[in-house]
């Protein structure tokens, strides 16, 4: 039930296209066809609907839309009439649209709101898909965040031929710092890295509305085409077009629902930005940002024996079993550092979280 504090917020209906390259489809359609879905999910009509939260953020630079997006998409399929906020928030675009949409019901300004993300990326211009994401850091200093991101990968010497030929985002270079970061920092290896490739290939195999939807082993992921070390092909995420949406609504809006008892109420939706820190200090990284443990038979002693025990499962028994390393306490300032090599064993995590914190997930 609702308190006056605190009153109850639902998700009434979800809908989603596949993920893919779909150059024959507008990025009308892939919102009409995921609001549409949506609807039939919560059995609402598209009347019911009293504000929406349009989320995009590359049609400016791609189809010179620049402006209104939310509005043009949605008035292609008759919604009109209603206040349409339009977000761009980067990765976390439609999961700010859905934090508004919760908002908006929960302040009890609409009993009813949609919150939409849809992207169509894919362009013939291989150049100009790829410049979206100049756009994606503050572009007054761009050497300068070149220069900091990748500083973090420094260390850890990329082999010889790990390195495409094939453009690619800049932005995998820094993604790859941060991978060459956290196998200096946490002696993590190539190996796990693509043990997590793994697992998430493995889980696309049952996702119909995954882009591509082939398992692969670790061995596989490991010796596929390099993009920029220690990422492979298959670690990185593809350019695609798609489209989501999800409707929230009041309690007081459950009874046009078709079914309420299909309806999730939402505990929890919260959006934070980065922090200024040294990459280095993990310990003092964000409470958001560390999150909370959740593996089983996770423990909290004293910092310099925390620990945690992954999850195993029957359905995962294919995957390779990976060793977590045990947290220990970070050394003082003057303590020697030594340099791993590029696939070094797993040692000791430096870092733990402070003494008052739960386990944290790494």
């Amino acid at each position: 039930m609702s308190t006056p504090a605190q009153p109850a917020v639902y998700i009434a209906g979800i809908g989603m296209t596949p993920t893919g390259k779909f150059l024959d489809r507008s990025i009308k359609q892939l919102t009409a066809d995921a609001v549409a879905a949506a609807l039939a999910d919560a059995g609402l009509a598209a009347g019911d609907i009293q504000a929406a939260f349009y989320s995009n953020t590359t049609q400016g630079v791609l189809e010179g839309q620049t402006m209104v997006r939310g509005q043009v998409a949605l008035r292609s399929m008759d919604l009109e009439g209603i206040p349409v906020y339009n977000l761009e928030n980067a990765c976390a675009s439609a999961s700010s649209a859905f934090n508004l949409a919760v908002q908006a019901v929960r302040a009890g300004e609409v009993e009813v709101a949609l919150a939409i993300g849809a992207e169509k990326m894919f362009n013939a211009d291989k150049a100009k898909m790829f410049s979206v994401f100049d756009g994606a850091w503050d572009v007054h200093r761009v050497d300068a965040n070149k220069a900091l991101l990748l500083d973090m990968g420094k260390g850890v010497e990329p082999p010889a031929g790990s390195t495409s030929k094939a453009p690619y985002s800049l932005f995998m270079d820094i993604y790859a710092a941060f991978g060459r970061f956290h196998m200096r920092e946490f002696g993590t290896t190539l190996r796990q890295f693509a043990a997590v490739a793994a697992k998430n290939h493995g889980h696309s195999v049952h996702n119909p509305l995954a882009q591509y939807r082939t398992a692969y082993t670790v061995d596989e992921i490991l010796a596929a085409p390099p993009i920029t070390y220690p990422l492979t092909l298959p670690m990185c995420a593809p350019i695609s077009d798609g489209g989501a949406a999800a409707l929230v609504c009041s309690e007081a809006a459950l009874a046009r629902l078709r079914d309420r008892r299909r309806a999730i109420r939402v505990l929890a939706s919260v959006v934070a930005t980065g922090s200024t820190r040294s990459p280095e200090d993990v310990a003092n990284a964000p409470a958001s940002a560390r999150g909370t443990c959740r593996w089983p038979k996770c423990t909290t002693p004293p910092p310099s024996a925390r620990s945690c025990s992954p999850r195993t499962s029957a359905s995962a028994s294919s995957a390779p079993a990976v060793r977590w390393p045990r947290a220990v306490p970070r050394r003082s300032a003057g303590a020697s550092r030594s340099t791993p090599r590029a696939g070094s064993s797993p040692r000791a995590i430096r870092s733990a979280p402070p003494a008052s914190a739960s386990c944290t997930s790494w």
